[in-house]
């Protein structure tokens, strides 16, 4: 009787992928009792952990040390500019300063390796999701594969996307062309930026004010995720839970905006505005300037 009220349908992928509702906090949530997953061994051999794990904890644990060079940097590139208002003094500061993180050892343990490995761990995580959703709902072809969606790109994560250019770039002039030109970078301050500022102040403002923001914006957002403070983080026992999520966003996002706020005053407001520098150094920092692909021949 029951086989003439049965009807026929067609397979369908479950609605919820466990891939993009995998928790990619790093502390579980505070109201949870399920017991610790038991040991088990992942594709790279590693007991305990899948690669999603350990891709996870190599980019949160490189970004530690490069927010440690960064707060040295922003002291010496903008705070310091801000309490003296004068350039040669803040470049006495930046010269005693700047040799502990350009040394041989604590530039790559700080600054290069910390930098590569974040970004490429960012990178692999993404694609390796979606190879994850391609193996889940069996897309073996280019063509199906091209029917899935890629996994959820977080506002957070797209910053990061938009800073990594304008970090390589901000290296290449301040870093990477003095040592290529000059051997090494001891003639270059912040009257070197000072002067990039005057000769093409468009370029240069503009480009400053986009690094300072997506900076600002991702690292606040991205130090709330490692804390658990973002809006979507579990574990908060909230009577409204809505209105504890709008005071977390308006929390990150005035840290964000002091911070560029901060960052800006003193690198645009007193860095950006020192002026051209003239005679025998003001030649040299424009020979350095024009070596720079496609806008050298603007200055």
């Amino acid at each position: 009787m029951m086989d003439g009220n049965m009807q026929e349908l067609d397979p369908s992928p479950i609605e919820e992928s466990p891939v993009a509702n995998e928790k990619d906090s790093y502390f579980p949530p505070r109201n949870s009792t399920s017991p610790a997953p038991s040991t088990r061994s992942s594709s790279l051999g590693l007991s305990g952990h899948s690669l999603t794990w350990w891709l996870l904890r190599t980019q949160r644990y490189s970004s530690y040390a490069f927010t440690a060079f960064l707060t040295a940097h922003i002291t010496n590139v903008s705070l310091i500019p801000l309490l003296t208002r004068s350039l040669p003094a803040s470049d006495t500061y930046l010269l005693l300063t700047r040799p502990y993180y350009q040394s041989a050892i604590a530039e790559p343990l700080l600054v290069i390796a910390p930098l590569a490995v974040h970004i490429l761990s960012g990178v692999t995580l993404r694609l390796h999701r979606r190879r994850q959703t391609a193996l889940r709902y069996g897309a073996e072809s280019r063509a199906d594969r091209r029917t899935l969606a890629w996994p959820k790109l977080s506002s957070t994560s797209a910053l990061g996307y938009v800073l990594a250019p304008l970090v390589l770039g901000h290296a290449f002039v301040n870093r990477v062309l003095p040592l290529w030109v000059e051997g090494g970078s001891s003639s270059v301050g912040l009257q070197y930026v000072a002067h990039g500022f005057a000769k093409d102040p468009w370029v240069a403002g503009v480009g400053y004010a986009a690094f300072v923001a997506a900076g600002s914006w991702h690292v606040v957002w991205g130090w709330g995720k490692w804390l658990g403070w973002t809006p979507e983080a579990e574990g908060w026992e909230e009577e409204d839970r809505e209105r504890g999520k709008r005071r977390r966003w308006w929390a990150l996002n005035g840290v964000a905006a002091l911070v560029a706020g901060v960052w800006m005053a003193g690198g645009l407001g007193v860095v950006g505005r020192g002026g051209e520098m003239g005679g025998w150094l003001g030649r040299q920092y424009d020979g350095l300037y024009r070596r720079i692909p496609i806008l050298g021949s603007r200055y």
